[in-house]
């Protein structure tokens, strides 16, 4: 392998040991998703940080090596991102796991800052001198199978928008559901790879957590849905080891989002999903989510999110609707599962 300094591992790479660094496709070959590449860091913009191997941050400066993966980025607040269509002198950082892609467009509070410029130095190669990629390097790909053979109860956590705190919810059911005297997993199915809510949902009690970059997946924007669907089942696999009660399952930023969108209009994914809770982080997302849902057929048991910070936006939903307006402490009780029942009860009356 030729010399470099030390290369800093992004976490979507931790699975990545022996490799050699091939220059000679940088000008010829035209990277997909997953793809690995040893890149020189030019310029800091808004990352000023990776995370490593070990999902700790790791500080970077220009003329810093990092070893990090190709992907796609969709986030509303952050980054829009692309694996390039054509060759580029330079890529972008798009995410702290290590996504790195062509920049398209960003949130106008980074318009200042701009992304963290990289160099490809040249791609990271086996002995075989294939370029290696991240997808499934060390997992078997598993085929979706509907839903007859699950022992535990599903359920969904959506947001009307990206950040509407639909993570913290989850954390908190799963803390709720715990609480109760229930073993408790999470999987988050779609995003950008970043391990931060897979720790927080553990520190709040769930037995097991696990995401899309558990199968080599640095993001899972514009995947297809079949892909989705094997990712899902990938995750359902690793968690069915825990013999779980209930599994808490997120998929990332808004409603309408691309993947989220296909998910959610998906019968044979919505076929394995017993209850949904929505969150929001204002009245008109609380209105629009519920006629988006209804229209899926599914009525979510109960709402959550940013929109209880605010006592008048609470009752502007109260005067609206009469599904259950749960905040943190609620969503933590053990008395969670009472709202769960009594909704499955509606649901069998009805």
């Amino acid at each position: 392998m030729n010399f470099y300094p030390k290369i800093k591992k992004s976490l979507i790479c931790k699975d990545i040991n022996g490799f050699r660094i091939s220059r000679y496709q940088n000008k010829t070959y035209l990277p997909k998703a997953g793809d690995v590449g040893i890149f020189k860091v030019t310029e800091i913009g808004k990352h000023s940080a990776i995370q490593n191997d070990t999902g700790k941050n790791s500080y970077i400066f220009p003329g810093d090596y990092i070893m990090a993966a190709f992907g796609n980025r969709y986030a509303t607040n952050q980054f829009e991102g692309y694996v390039p269509d054509r060759i580029m002198n330079g890529y972008q950082l798009l995410g702290q796991g290590g996504c790195v892609g062509v920049l398209e467009s960003m949130h106008a509070k980074f318009e200042k800052i701009g992304a963290t410029q990289l160099k490809l130095v040249g791609y990271a190669t086996n002995d075989d001198r294939q370029i290696i990629n991240t997808h499934y390097l060390n997992e078997e790909e598993r085929k979706f199978k509907p839903r007859s053979h699950r022992k535990f109860k599903t359920i969904l956590s959506v947001g009307s928008s990206m950040d509407s705190g639909k993570t913290t919810s989850a954390a908190y059911l799963c803390r709720g559901l715990k609480n109760a005297g229930k073993k408790v997993a999470f999987i988050k199915l779609t995003g950008t790879v970043f391990s931060k809510d897979k720790r927080f949902v553990k520190d709040c009690g769930a037995d097991v957590a696990y995401d899309f970059s558990n199968l080599g997946f640095p993001s899972t924007y514009m995947y297809s849905l079949d892909e989705l669907l094997n990712v899902y089942e990938g995750l359902i696999h690793k968690i069915e080891q825990s013999e779980p009660d209930y599994l808490v399952i997120e998929i990332a930023d808004g409603l309408l989002q691309r993947e989220t969108n296909m998910l959610l209009n998906s019968k044979p994914f919505m076929n394995t999903i017993d209850h949904v809770l929505l969150s929001c982080g204002d009245s008109v997302g609380v209105v629009s989510g519920l006629a988006y849902l209804e229209q899926i057929d599914f009525r979510p048991f109960a709402i959550s999110g940013l929109i209880n910070v605010s006592p008048l936006l609470v009752n502007e939903v109260k005067n609206v609707t009469n599904i259950p307006l749960l905040g943190l402490e609620e969503l933590m009780s053990k008395q969670i599962l009472k709202h769960i029942h009594s909704f499955e009860l509606k649901k069998v009356s009805a």
